[in-house]
């Protein structure tokens, strides 16, 4: 088993859903993005999303596309990314680490030798959301033969006829993405939600994690009555972004405010009790 799947049949036992969060990478600098994975793990967050920060950022909302900026101008890379998740490797062995973005640095930087240094850093798998079902050979089934979790998004748009193109080589669980449009906007109507993910999971064996649009311990609470993961971006950066400077800069504030944060995200997952899917 891998670390994700080992996580999900973790949390599971425990009859509750998992905590997936997400930073990017070098946001606001290389040394505070480390200290910020370290914080989020300690949280209690049972999975975590690395962002690869990249310029044309196409399914972001403001949140997310003004943390790629602060990464790529405190001078982050592709080999930086997974510099830093190889720092984070040194101390936490069992954290799954998703790479999430988009195709164009993976290409530039070769893909056979990014799954390589990729699966060497300690990554457990990724999302490149500009890769369809149809470009699987690219990317998809290569990272599968190395021995990482390409893990595929489905939307409110996916419908049954879409839906196994969509789960065909999908690993590690699938992200729902819970509204139409990009991340951190509009909040999710939450019975959607479950009849959306109650669907999918009759097409699939993997667990289901939700996220757009989930902002607060409330909702992610809601989102734990159905699905399987409560997965959270927008809402953690807001929180990174309200500690930094005029000129971007963060300091050990940084770190506890999103530390503090995705606690109480644990909580709210934590306390779905009655869960409306097993």
């Amino acid at each position: 088993m891998s670390r994700i799947d080992r996580r999900f049949a973790a949390v599971k036992a425990q009859g509750r859903a998992a905590l997936v969060t997400f930073v990017m990478a070098g946001d606001p600098d290389p040394a505070l993005s480390l200290d910020i994975l370290k914080a989020l793990a300690k949280a209690g967050a049972d999975v975590i999303e690395v962002g690869m920060p990249f310029s044309d950022p196409m399914a972001d909302g403001p949140a997310v596309q003004a943390a790629g900026l602060r990464a790529l101008h405190a001078g982050m890379t592709l080999r930086g990314v997974l510099k830093i998740v190889a720092e984070f490797r040194k101390q936490d062995a069992d954290t799954p680490i998703i790479l999430m973005g988009y195709y164009n640095p993976i290409y530039v930087y070769g893909v056979d030798k990014f799954l390589t240094d990729a699966k060497a850093a300690g990554a457990d798998g990724m999302i490149v959301v500009d890769l369809p079902p149809e470009e699987d050979e690219e990317l998809c089934l290569p990272a599968l033969k190395a021995g990482l979790s390409f893990i595929r998004l489905a939307t409110p748009t996916t419908d049954d006829a879409r839906l196994p193109s969509v789960l065909a080589n999908t690993s590690g669980f699938v992200y729902y993405v819970s509204i139409t449009g990009v991340t951190g906007s509009a909040r999710p109507d939450y019975s959607r939600v479950a009849i959306a993910v109650k669907r999918i999971k009759g097409h699939t064996a993997l667990p289901v994690a939700v996220g757009f649009g989930v902002k607060d311990a409330a909702a992610a609470r809601e989102i734990a009555q159905s699905a399987d993961g409560v997965v959270v971006g927008s809402a953690l950066i807001d929180a990174l972004a309200g500690t930094l400077d005029a000129q971007g800069r963060g300091g050990p504030a940084t770190v506890a405010a999103v530390g503090k944060l995705a606690g109480e995200l644990a909580a709210g997952v934590a306390a779905a009790k009655e869960r409306a899917i097993p």
